[in-house]
């Protein structure tokens, strides 16, 4: 018996969406293209090729978002990511299922991406004691030195294609721990 290669599919999907200042936007009049599953061939999303607009909105948008998060203090930025971390944890299997089917990663390469990537999460849970400097006494005849570490402001990633889950979470999480660090101004 032979076997035979079946077409893939091809369906018209709405773009996916992109996530700007808390809300989930369509990019209207951007072209899109096809994300394939490797292993089916089957198309599965239509992702926004975004332009200069969109990446300015995003970027406007977190630089807006940026004074806000020096409003919680370090410790209460780390429990964020806790509960990130545990929100990923419930959700463990699908997230794999889900970049198996999007990346063509079989789910044991799935499962280690992730779980990679939740532990850059607990990482980021200690950045608190990461974050409390060094003081130098006497480095030179009459001379202390201390060390405040901060926030440089908005940042980008980009990212490789073959770990999605696992690149991302080097950088974000620890970048968010880390956040603004807004000081009470003298009166």
């Amino acid at each position: 018996m032979q076997a035979t290669l079946k077409a893939p599919r091809k369906t018209k999907l709405d773009p996916v969406p992109i996530f700007v200042g808390g809300e989930w936007l369509n990019a209207d009049g951007t072209s899109t293209l096809p994300v394939h599953n490797p292993s089916t061939g089957d198309v599965i999303a239509e992702t926004p090729m975004c332009g200069a607009s969109e990446v300015d909105a995003a970027v406007q948008a977190a630089a807006a978002a940026f004074p806000l998060g020096g409003k919680l203090r370090l410790t209460e930025r780390a429990r964020v990511m806790f509960r990130f971390k545990m929100l990923l944890e419930d959700n463990f299997e699908d997230i794999v299922r889900s970049n198996t089917r999007e990346h063509g990663k079989t789910l044991v390469e799935s499962r280690g991406d992730v779980r990679r990537g939740i532990e850059m999460i607990e990482f980021a849970c200690g950045i608190p004691s990461l974050l409390m400097g060094e003081s130098i006494e006497n480095i030179a005849r009459g001379i202390d030195c201390d060390t405040i570490r901060q926030p440089l402001g908005v940042c980008v990633g980009i990212t490789p294609f073959n770990f999605p889950a696992m690149v991302p979470l080097w950088m974000y999480p620890v970048a968010l721990v880390c956040g603004k660090h807004l000081r009470p101004q003298a009166q």
